[in-house]
Order: C-alpha cells, then structure tokens, then sequence
C-alpha cells in the first residue's frame, strides 16, 4: 500500500511491480488487489496457531565470533542448552541471515513462546547456564522488528 502511494506521487503516473516465488499466495493475491483486511485475515489465520507475533513471543539470539568454527561450535553448544518448557521452542542454530558482519561469523537461534510466557527470565537462565569462549558474543533481541 504504502509502495504504490509513494509510485503515483509525480506527474506521470507510477506502477508497481511485485516479483513472487509464490504468486498464488493468499497474501500476494491481497497485495495485488490492494485488500488490505484480506492481507490481515490471512496473516492472523498463519500467525495465530503458532503463537507467532503479535499472537506470541519471539527472542533473537545471535551468536558470533571472529572464527567461524568457534561461532558454530557455541551456537550449537546454546541450543544444546535450551530451555524445555512448556510454551516455550527454540528454532535453530542456523547460518544468520547476514552470516558475516564485520568480521565476525553470526549464526541465530530464535526462541519463540506463547503469549504470557516471561521471556525475559527464561533468556537469563539459559544464558548464564552457556559457557561461551571469552571470544563469542551473543546479542539478544526480544520481539525484534528486523530479522537480519
């Protein structure tokens, strides 16, 4: 929506191209029609059963090092380490979406609760249970906006 306002602003008409590995989606057929309850209703449907935001909690952690085995090896290590408990999944490690920055190698785990659950103190814990090379950094973002 706010793509195609920002197209039309000049004199000559603008348009808008979208590009889809998926163009039959629900959520591209609402972004073509310019329906925006239609992207909504789809977007609650997907996110609600899952406990996925805003209907749920999510934590980012990023774990890096300037060496790429030791960045590896300590995210492995923290999801060994993570937390069972009931509302709460921990997804990953995984390669993070920028996997080098600034000369440190970045691999992300992402801890996802049920609404309700308290993040916070379930993040401390597992943290301070981690013994992590002086070398590892680990930069925690609860309900984070970008994902990179």
């Amino acid at each position: 929506h706010q793509v195609a306002g920002r197209a039309g602003r000049a004199e000559a008409p603008g348009q808008v191209l979208l590009q889809s590995y998926n163009p039959e989606h629900p959520v591209m057929q609402a972004l073509v029609a310019n329906d925006l309850e239609a992207f909504l209703a789809e977007e609650k449907a997907q996110r609600l059963p899952g406990h996925w935001p805003p209907y749920g909690r999510l934590a980012a952690l990023i774990v890096s090092s300037e060496d790429a085995l030791e960045a590896a090896r300590a995210a492995r290590d923290l999801g060994l380490l993570a937390p069972n408990l009931p509302g709460i999944s921990v997804l990953g490690p995984a390669p993070a979406p920028l996997a080098m920055l600034r000369g440190r190698h970045r691999h992300r785990l992402l801890l996802k609760a049920e609404r309700g659950v308290p993040v916070q103190p379930i993040l401390r814990d597992w943290l301070a249970a981690a013994r992590l090379s002086r070398s590892v950094r680990v930069q925690v973002d609860v309900d984070p906006v970008s994902f990179l």
